[in-house]
């Protein structure tokens, strides 16, 4: 018995993974503004500490955090799957190695959490210095995603 996957969703589907990732650079970004909202809370003097805790950068931080993760995990997972069931093959590149490291990456910034709240600087200055990297790559996948979606549109005969 063998299952086949209409046309139509096997077109498409490879649209979902370029699209959820920019929706997740955007969330990073937000991450990241969020991260220096922690970071001056944490600097600042009692008066301006008080406005800054009404903020609840620290909740937000771990909420958006939480959601990138789990979306990041399942979009690259997801892309490889799409990838596959279309070609028969994953393509051995840098796109795709980099979007793993990015996989694994965000799941080691996370594990730091449980020590950051313990208040252990190490795994502080580790969680950022993660993040940044990540954030440097995601850029990156953007652009090389951008590529492949070109070359998936040009053999489409869309452009």
């Amino acid at each position: 018995m063998s299952f086949e996957i209409p046309e139509a969703v096997k077109t498409y589907s490879q649209f979902f993974h370029p699209v959820l990732m920019w929706v997740l650079l955007g969330l990073t970004i937000y991450a990241l503004y969020l991260g220096i909202g922690i970071k001056r809370t944490r600097e600042a003097d009692k008066d301006t500490r008080k406005e800054l805790v009404k903020k609840k950068f620290n909740a937000r931080h771990y909420q958006i955090g939480s959601v990138l993760l789990a979306l990041m995990v399942t979009g690259t997972v997801g892309g490889m799957g799409v990838t596959y069931i279309n070609n028969g093959k994953l393509f051995l590149q840098p796109h795709l190695l980099v979007g793993l490291s990015m996989a694994v990456a965000i799941a080691v910034s996370a594990s730091l959490v449980p020590l950051m709240q313990k208040g252990n600087a190490i795994a502080r200055y580790t969680h950022i210095s993660i993040n940044l990297v990540l954030l440097g790559l995601f850029g990156w996948q953007a652009v090389t995603g951008m590529q492949i979606v070109q070359k998936l549109l040009g053999l489409m005969g869309v452009i």
